[in-house]
């Protein structure tokens, strides 16, 4: 009978499907990575979401892995390129979380247009504010893309009740759809007012939002990041803020977040351009919940159980 280790809590209907199948299922929740490996050479495959990263000694341990799912979008915290040498079939679950992320991304959007978490807050100080939380409206302004994926396909599609141009950029060519076009860096960074990122972690995509990089666009602009932190130089994204070349910024996921995405730093010492985030009015932030949403959980479990049973 094939076996599938757990190691993360998921929606219990992911063991469900895996059962009905014939799989056998066990969960480990709280067991170091080294005693983890120590039984791992018993499984035909894990599912995990990002609890600890899967390097070439865990793969190694793991000697009758057929698979390796994680339950998410990325797989960024495994060496895809050993598994697959080892013959490893990788599965992850875009598809799962994608409207979740959608709809986050424009809700961040409206949120801060519309200075709607200050304003919440002055009401509740007795503060009756109406001019100095005058909005702006999304009609009418080039919004840009970067990352035509799964994530960024599902943005582009909240826009289409919207007047708005939407643009995209990406390392792949002709990605670009009737939601969305794909255009130049150079007539990217022409034409936006607003850059909402969905880029996965990968080398072309670290740190990619950089001083130089901000400093490309012809307009002063806003930016919205629910795809990974990694993306973004947080401490140039102070200096746009300080400049007013990035007129506000809406964050899903930040740069300190650690691998497991569980916690936010590494250590206890609070970096000085995020002392500058949590201080800004102009800056709207959230836990790395874009794409965890009640019904995102359960997609998530059905994908990915999907997938798992058409090996």
């Amino acid at each position: 009978m094939k076996k599938i280790l757990l190691l993360d809590d998921n929606h219990p209907l992911l063991k469900e499907q895996l059962k009905q199948a014939g799989y056998t299922c066990e969960e480990d929740f709280s067991s170091s990575k080294a005693s983890v490996e120590e039984k791992l050479h018993q499984y035909d495959g894990i599912v995990i979401r990002s609890r600890f990263k899967i390097d070439k000694t865990f793969i190694d341990k793991g000697a009758n892995l057929r698979f390796i799912a994680r339950v998410g979008a990325g797989l960024e915290s495994i060496d895809t390129a050993y598994a697959k040498q080892k013959g490893i079939k990788l599965i992850a679950a875009p598809e799962g979380n994608r409207n979740a992320v959608g709809e986050h991304t424009l809700g961040m959007i409206l949120s801060l247009f519309n200075h709607l978490n200050r304003a919440d807050q002055q009401i509740r100080q007795g503060k009756w504010l109406r001019e100095a939380n005058r909005g702006i409206e999304l009609d009418g302004k080039t919004v840009g893309i970067i990352g035509y994926g799964n994530m960024g396909k599902a943005f582009a599609k909240k826009l289409r009740g919207f007047d708005v141009e939407t643009l995209c950029y990406d390392i792949k060519a002709n990605v670009g759809d009737t939601n969305a076009k794909q255009v130049s860096l150079a007539k990217f960074q022409e034409k936006v007012d607003l850059i909402s990122i969905h880029t996965p972690h990968n080398e072309q995509s670290f740190q990619m939002i950089n001083e130089s990089f901000i400093n490309g666009f012809k307009k002063s602009f806003y930016l919205f990041n629910t795809g990974r932190g990694t993306a973004v130089v947080t401490s140039d994204l102070v200096k746009g803020l300080e400049s007013s070349k990035i007129l506000g910024a809406g964050l899903d996921v930040l740069e300190y977040e650690k691998t497991s995405f569980e916690n936010l730093f590494e250590n206890d010492t609070l970096p000085k351009a995020f002392n500058y985030l949590i201080k800004a009015e102009n800056v709207l932030l959230s836990p790395h919940v874009a794409g965890w949403t009640v019904e995102s959980k359960i997609k998530l479990a059905q994908t990915i159980g999907a997938k798992i049973l058409s090996l």
